[in-house]
């Protein structure tokens, strides 16, 4: 095994250090970019980088299950020194912005924040009290990535079973908070009837107004339409990341868009929209769990354990454990833990 030529390099990446330190406890490329949440040809350019870096081979690529060379071993040893001086440093540098106000951090996707958190809020703060909070209006993909890399205190997010998110249990603690249910909706015509309504013919199809690829209100709304067991026709008219933009333009009558209840609820109840579903049809929705997730606070007796061994010190996301708790933050988590759990049954 050679050691890599020493090229000039202007500089390292953290997140190199923390795909390492992934890659060093899981000693799996394709898992630790699942963790990482990068595609694994991005991951190994990144491990790539860090060698090259360092001049040195730090993975023995001629085994399997991926193992560390002997740089490697001491560059793991350093990283996780380095890592949990950044994340404590960090810590400390987020208390001092918050602690006059104790403000929690929300990381939500686009239509969560527009539809579901402001009346989720105002019910919360009927409950549990006042709450001082920070909104973080994201994609979900760039959502997740705030809560692994501990951007946030709370990140609430849509789940459904055919696409979970790739949370490690054992680091991140899961409250449902509630259900969504997501279907298809029509402005009506003078008569109250849905100008549109499925499935359409093949040699009519309905203006259908779709979520853009990659969405993740797209990925549900085509598992409804591969459950149908009629055909549905459509022609799609107009595509957008945001269900309030779907939304605006199915109100103003071009097109059938598949919406979450909670944004089209005052819609609903003033007849400004209607349902897209005859009778035989009522069954083309999906219901989602809303889910919110947070890291668990580190325990006292986080130590490093050899690879594969149980409590590293880093997760295999690769943060380093140990940061502070925000008093409202963790008083918030533990109402919404003893809010999902189910009731205990008594016994006589």
């Amino acid at each position: 095994m050679g050691t890599r030529a020493r090229t000039h390099n202007p500089g390292m990446e953290t997140k190199w250090l923390e795909d390492f330190v992934s890659l060093a406890e899981t000693r799996s490329f394709s898992r630790s970019a699942q963790l990482r949440h990068v595609t694994q040809p991005a991951f190994s350019r990144r491990i790539q980088s860090l060698e090259a870096w360092a001049g040195s081979d730090l993975v023995d690529r001629s085994s399997y299950p991926t193992r560390l060379t002997p740089a490697g071993e001491t560059l793991y040893d350093q990283s996780l020194e380095i890592l949990q001086a950044l994340q404590s440093t960090r810590a400390m540098l987020r208390s001092h912005r918050s602690s006059a106000h104790d403000v929690v951090e929300f990381a939500v996707p686009h239509t969560l924040a527009f539809t579901f958190f402001p009346a989720w809020v105002s019910d919360l703060r009927d409950k549990f009290g006042p709450v001082k909070s920070r909104l973080i209006a994201l994609n979900v993909h760039d959502a997740v990535l705030r809560l692994v890399e501990g951007s946030c205190d709370v990140l609430i997010a849509y789940h459904h079973s055919s696409h979970p998110f790739q949370l490690d249990p054992q680091r991140y603690a899961m409250a449902s908070l509630g259900e969504e249910v997501i279907a298809p909706y029509s402005k009506p015509d003078a008569d109250g009837e849905p100008l549109f309504t499925l499935p359409g013919r093949a040699g009519q199809p309905l203006p259908y107004l779709g979520y853009a690829p990659g969405a993740y209100l797209g990925q549900m709304v085509d598992l409804i339409l591969k459950q149908s067991t009629i055909p549905v026709h459509f022609d799609r008219v107009y595509e957008t990341d945001m269900a309030e933009g779907l939304k605006a333009m199915a109100l103003e009558g071009h097109g059938v868009a598949f919406l979450p209840y909670s944004a089209v609820k005052k819609e609903l109840r003033s007849r400004r929209l209607v349902s897209a579903l005859p009778a035989e049809m009522s069954a083309l929705k999906i219901t989602m769990d809303v889910r919110a997730y947070r890291e668990r606070p580190a325990s006292p007796d986080n130590g490093r354990a050899p690879h594969g061994g149980a409590k590293p010190v880093v997760a295999t996301n690769g943060k380093a454990r140990g940061s502070a708790t925000k008093g409202t933050a963790a008083a918030l988590w533990d109402y919404l833990e003893n809010l999902s759990r189910p009731p205990r049954t008594q016994t006589t």
